[in-house]
This record gives C-alpha cells, sequence and structure tokens, in this order.
C-alpha cells in the first residue's frame, strides 16, 4: 500500500486536528419520532414504518455520522437480526437471519447491484458501492422477498436510498481519521463530500456526492511479515441529474464510477509475497417516474459492472474476473378505491460473467425475464398483502414466489405483523458450469450442471408496542431452506480432497428478535435488541457454521446539552460453530465497546471523536480459527461541515 497520504500515528493527528468546516446541526433521536419513518422496500412505494408488510431495520443519515463508518459492513453493525461476520481474508460480509451473505440481495435506490458474494471467493465487494455521505437512509428487510424482487433475496434485502436532490444549493463534508493504539498500522483518513442543488429552478436538479478513503494494512501480531488485515484505498463518486417537467414526473439519470486498491503480504508454502486486488465498479441507471391521480408508474433502464484484478509480487497472480448486470424492468401502482392498491410489473435482466475458471471460453451469460403483481388491501384496522412472481430463467425454466403478508392495528400503541413468504436462489454460472475448476494446496472443486435452485419458505409473527417514551417490539421467524448447495467430499477425503456441489442440504433456522427503546429523560435513551437464532442443518443433524446463537446490541444516547451529544454502543457476539476439513470447532463469545462524542460548534461545523474495541479484545488471541478480524483499540477524530 502506497503511504503517501500519512505514514503513521504522528501525521494521522496533526491531518485530524487541521480538518475543518462547517456542519449541520443535531437532530436526536426523541425530535425523529415525532416524525413518520417511511419506508419504500416492502411494497414498492412510500408508507409508515409501522404499515409496512415486512420486519424492516431503518437505518438515518445522522445515526451513521455520528460514528466511524467505512463501508455498508460497518453502517449495519447492531442492526437486529443482522450478523457481521467473516468471509475469508480477514474480510466481512452480512447475514440476515443466519442466511449468509450470498443470499442477501443489495440494493441502490431500488436498483439491484452485481452479486459477487457466490461468484468471487472471499468477496463482501457488494459493501463497498456507496459513500456513506450519500446514504440517506438504508432499509433492511429481514425474510425472503423473492415475490418482488426474484432470485438472490431469499434471506433479505438490504435497499441504500441516497441522498436527493434539493431545492436549494446545500454541500456536506466529513472527514475523519482513525489510529490504532498498538501501534500496528490500520490508520485510516476518510472524507466524504456531498452536493445538491437546481441547474433550472423547479425543473432541473443535480446530485453529486463522493468519497475518498485509505486504510493501511495492519502486521499479524504472529508474524510480522504477514498482514492481519489488508489495506485498502478506496475512491467513489456518483452524479445524478434530476428533471421535473411538470409536478408529475419526474426523469433520473445517474451515473457512478469506484476503484479499489486492496493490498496485503501472504503466505503460500515458503513463498512470502505481497498481492493486490483491485477492483472497479461501475453503474449507470435511466428512469421515468409518475405520480397519476390514479396511481403511480415506473420505467427503468440499469446497469451495473465489476471488475476484479490481481497483481503479485512472486507466483502466479489470480485470474481477472468481470461482472456485468443490465437490467430493464417497469411498474404500475393502480389506487382501486380508497382501500385498495394494486401494484404491477415485469422485468427483464441479463447477467454475464468473465472467468477463465469456468469453462474453455472464459465467459458466459443468462438471462432472466419475470412478472409479479402484488395487491394491498385496507380493512379498518387490517392491511391485507398478498403477492406473488413468476420467473423464468434461460436454464431452470419457471419459478413462483408467492408471499403473504397480515398487518393490524389492534390499537394505537399495538400492532401485529405476520406473514409466510417463499424464495428461490438460482446457481451461479461458475458452480454450474461442467468445466469450472479450481485446485489449491487442500482440495480441488468442481462445478455440477445438474444443480437445482434452492428455496426457503420463511414465517413470522411480530408484536410491536410503542408508548410515550418507550416502545417494545418482539418477532418469532423460521427459515426452511431446501436444496442447499454444498461442497462436499467425493474422493481422496484423507489427502487432496475432491469436492463437488451437490442439492444435498436441508436447512432449518429458527429464532426470536426482540428490541425495545427506552427514553426515561429527554436528554438520555437506550436501545437495545437480541437475537437468538437455532440454525441447524437437518441433513447432518448438526449446527450450521458461524451462526452465533446470541446477539445483543446496545446503544445508550446522552443529549448533555443542545449542542453536545454521546453515546456507548456494545455488541455481543454468541458462541459459534465452525467447521474444518469436515471437523466441527467451536468459537468463543466476545463483546465489543465503543463510544462517541459529537459536539456542534456553531450551526455549521460539527466535531466528532470515537473509540473503538474499548476493552481491546483480540479474537485472534480467543481463537485461530476465526476467518475475520475485528480493529483493536482505536481512536477517531473528525469534523462534518455544511452549507
Amino acid at each position: 500500500m502506497n503511504h503517501r497520504f500519512f505514514s503513521g500515528r504522528q501525521r494521522l493527528l496533526v491531518s485530524s486536528a487541521l480538518l475543518g468546516s462547517i456542519a449541520a446541526p443535531n437532530v436526536w433521536a426523541q425530535a425523529e419520532e415525532q416524525i413518520p419513518q417511511v419506508v419504500v422496500t416492502a411494497s414498492l412505494i412510500e408508507q409508515k414504518l409501522e404499515d409496512a408488510p415486512a420486519s424492516i431495520t431503518v437505518i438515518g443519515h445522522e445515526e451513521l455520522n455520528n460514528r466511524p463508518v467505512q463501508d455498508l459492513a460497518d453502517a449495519l453493525v447492531g442492526a437486529a437480526g443482522v450478523h457481521v461476520g467473516g468471509v475469508g481474508l480477514g474480510r466481512r460480509g452480512i447475514s440476515i437471519r443466519g442466511m449468509s451473505n450470498e443470499y442477501t440481495l443489495t440494493m441502490i435506490d431500488g436498483r439491484r447491484i452485481s452479486q459477487t458474494a457466490s461468484v468471487i471467493g472471499h468477496s463482501e465487494a457488494d459493501v463497498g458501492w456507496i459513500p456513506t455521505e450519500g446514504i440517506e437512509r438504508i432499509e433492511v428487510v429481514r425474510g425472503p422477498m423473492s415475490s418482488l424482487y426474484g432470485s438472490d433475496a431469499l434471506g433479505g434485502v438490504i435497499n441504500i436510498i441516497t441522498r436527493p436532490a434539493t431545492d436549494e444549493w446545500r454541500a456536506s463534508m466529513t472527514s475523519r481519521g482513525e489510529w490504532r493504539e498498538d501501534g500496528r498500522g490500520g490508520e485510516v483518513l476518510q472524507t466524504g463530500l456531498y452536493a445538491s442543488g437546481p441547474l433550472v429552478k423547479d425543473k432541473l436538479g443535480i446530485v453529486a456526492y463522493g468519497e475518498f478513503r485509505d486504510r493501511e494494512p495492519t502486521v499479524s501480531p504472529t508474524d510480522a511479515r504477514l498482514s492481519e488485515m489488508e489495506g485498502r484505498e478506496v475512491l467513489n463518486g456518483n452524479l445524478a441529474f434530476n428533471w421535473t417537467p411538470d409536478d408529475a414526473q419526474r426523469i433520473s439519470l445517474n451515473y457512478g464510477q469506484g476503484s479499489e486498491e486492496r493490498e496485503r503480504n501472504a503466505l503460500t508454502g515458503r513463498n512470502y509475497y505481497v498481492t493486490t486486488d483491485l477492483i472497479d465498479r461501475e453503474q449507470f441507471a435511466l428512469s421515468h417516474m409518475g405520480s397519476w391521480q390514479w396511481g403511480e408508474t415506473s420505467v427503468r433502464a440499469y446497469g451495473t459492472k465489476l471488475e476484479k484484478t490481481n497483481r503479485r509480487s512472486s507466483g502466479t497472480a489470480v485470474r481477472p474476473q468481470i461482472l456485468e448486470d443490465r437490467t430493464y424492468d417497469a411498474r404500475t401502482t393502480l389506487n382501486l378505491g380508497a382501500s385498495n392498491r394494486l401494484s404491477l410489473g415485469g422485468e427483464w435482466r441479463e447477467e454475464e460473467l468473465f472467468d477463465t475458471s469456468m469453462n474453455s471460453e472464459g465467459y458466459d451469460s443468462v438471462r432472466h425475464r419475470a412478472v409479479f403483481v402484488q395487491d394491498e388491501l385496507e380493512l379498518d384496522r387490517w392491511l391485507l398483502v398478498l403477492g406473488t412472481r413468476y420467473d423464468d430463467h434461460d436454464i431452470f425454466g419457471g419459478y413462483n414466489s408467492p408471499r403473504a403478508y397480515a398487518v393490524y392495528h389492534a390499537t394505537d400503541q399495538l400492532t401485529f405483523k405476520g406473514g409466510v413468504g417463499r424464495g428461490f436462489k438460482a446457481p451461479n454460472l461458475k458452480v454450474l458450469s461442467p468445466e469450472y475448476s479450481v485446485t489449491t494446496s487442500s482440495f480441488v472443486v468442481f462445478g455440477n450442471p445438474n444443480l437445482e435452485p434452492e428455496f426457503n419458505t420463511s414465517y413470522e409473527l411480530g408484536a410491536h408496542y410503542r408508548a410515550d417514551g418507550w416502545s417494545l417490539q418482539a418477532t418469532l421467524f423460521q427459515n426452511d431452506v431446501k436444496d442447499l448447495i454444498q461442497s462436499y467430499c467425493a474422493a481422496d477425503c484423507d489427502a487432496l480432497r475432491v469436492l463437488n456441489y451437490e442439492n444435498v442440504d436441508e436447512a432449518r433456522i429458527r429464532g426470536i428478535e426482540i428490541a425495545t427503546s427506552f427514553a426515561p429523560l429527554r436528554q438520555l435513551a437506550l436501545d437495545l435488541n437480541y437475537t437468538f437464532l437455532n440454525a441447524k442443518d437437518l441433513t447432518a443433524d448438526q449446527p450450521l457454521a458461524e451462526k452465533p446463537k446470541h446477539a445483543a446490541n446496545l446503544t445508550l444516547k446522552w443529549l448533555a446539552t443542545d449542542k453536545l451529544n454521546a453515546q456507548v454502543r456494545g455488541n455481543y457476539y454468541g458462541k459459534q460453530t465452525m467447521y474444518a476439513s469436515e471437523v466441527r470447532y467451536g468459537l468463543p463469545d466476545y463483546t465489543l465497546w465503543g463510544a462517541d462524542l459529537n459536539y456542534r460548534l456553531t450551526q455549521r461545523f460539527k466535531l466528532h471523536l470515537s473509540g473503538d474495541n474499548l476493552t481491546d479484545e483480540s479474537l485472534a488471541e480467543l481463537s485461530t480459527r476465526f476467518d475475520y478480524v475485528e480493529v483493536g483499540r482505536s481512536y477517531s477524530a473528525g469534523f462534518t461541515g455544511s452549507f
């Protein structure tokens, strides 16, 4: 990793001390509760959070701004039902209700992005598409949403809502510097920018945001020649134009581009070397939105491209890989009277994969065609939702994904929610190829053209009670997963193992989510959530790997004055099970603590000071089998400014 930005703790401290600009005033959580939270992911239209036919967590821009957030994984730490765990090489993926990251669909303003987790080994490239400064809020839907979004939404949906265009010119900048106490590297410098305003008053607006982030690699505590955590240098930029020819229509054009350089010191056999991954991202979208007396319409064309290349100081570099998605979709929502709303739509999508390990041509593609319908009926205190989506896959043919959900407002304070839905995930092009094979020092794995899609039938039932100064909610859920695709040893299991992919596993994941918010005083608020998870491989009659049975998250917020607020964060991760060469191991539980201090100097200038992993918990000391890293005790300082 290049050291042209800073080389150590002292330069980082100086840089952070010199940072300055102008910050927007802080909005405290109690003030936000008076404004109904609006979401769009569960029904494709705006509705209040308590009316949404799904279990949804919303993380707003202000919450993200009050603590250090480098990517989407950081943003979702502490969310109910979400586990940020390892995917290998010290990297972290996002699991929802025990469903691993390859079963989570990530979207930007309702547009899907290239899903890399099941195609690129140890990949979590999905977490880095949008800089924090460009995020208005994040909506996390827990449970399958294939009835609206098709394949990949088997476990849940993460929808990143970007900041909209504004009627007046506005801009903001957030910059933070972070350093570790142990001096083993890992310093971070991060700066995000946002600007928005009218080019033609009431007709044409523009939104621009971007980010630069540099993180130095950390040195392994057991071998100084190796990296415990890779270094990263990230540059992202996005530009959007919004044209409103009249009050009923909006035409949007979006383009984004980003690059990422990841560097680490590695060891193969007795050979030490430096390996660098280069990731280039590109996204574009053109859309028309209409809001008419009879309903709403949407027509979109968009695409994403992700290219990963590698270089090494010695040895053979990893082959390049390119993923491209192009999607064309349209929908209409009809208001059939005052209490009935019908949504209809269709989608055409093409996936392309360039990878020389897949087949002799190093290329394959697949097309998806789909239609969906969803009806929402309001009956007094009830909201009833019935929907289904039919997907026609080039390889597997047609699949239906139905869903039924009900919301019942028993009183103004008490709401019940529950439903059942079915989702599916089609195997990726690599594992389907009979020519696909990968050989390592310990195994060789082959593709299987006879694989079938994976299915999840999900059930949930919950209640939410809200009173003055406090709220409580609880949700029971169960995922019945069939035809899970797993690799298993077919030959030479005691030597160089030969692995094949098969639809052999059935799994059941059940649990309960409990969350409460309590504000005994205007100046004090407590948010607490707990998840119990029982994740079992029914075929092998053993626990699923890396699914904490217990998880709890706590945030204690203190509004000391109208200028100063502080919070303490606690994240508990329960014991987990993992497998290595089909041998079962246990991973111990651990707790991480953090604290944040935010001070508003003026209406336009806010300072940030944070500490993470304050007890300096080291996963490597707890167990050498953790496949991800929690940063040691670290501190950050920065500012936010706006005008």
